[in-house]
């Protein structure tokens, strides 16, 4: 859907109202859409969807994935989280999966940053400059 200037300037307003000090209120986030619903503002359709938008954007830059070719210890866990919430916040949440076709390293991927230390990305890299 095409969003106008002023849906996406109007839904930005609404969503910076939605998240003090940085954080999402959902309450307020509801209550907003509600709002929107019941008065039916010029664009209203278009101010929904970028606020969705919005909002989604956010939830997802809160989410680390972290892919390895095996099973992280502790130590390297901790290593991890402790340098992404140093970079972001401390209100990341992460997620971590074995993905064996990496060979070796780790594929970590917060919101639309994607970080690709495997061997399978290197060698692809080495593959397409040959």
């Amino acid at each position: 859907m095409k969003v106008s200037k002023d849906a996406a300037r109007t839904a930005r307003r609404i969503f910076r109202l939605c998240t003090p000090n940085g954080q999402l209120n959902e309450d307020h986030l509801k209550q907003s859409f509600a709002k929107i619903i019941e008065s039916r503002p010029a664009n209203f359709r278009q101010i929904l969807h970028e606020l969705q938008r919005l909002t989604r954007s956010d939830v997802e830059s809160r989410i680390a994935s972290i892919e390895s070719a095996t099973d992280l210890d502790i130590t390297e866990r901790t290593r991890i989280e402790d340098n992404l919430k140093r970079q972001y916040s401390d209100a990341l949440t992460f997620t971590y999966s074995v993905d064996p076709t990496l060979l070796g390293g780790v594929k970590m991927q917060v919101g639309d940053d994607v970080w690709d230390g495997s061997v399978k990305a290197r060698l692809e890299k080495l593959t397409e400059s040959l």
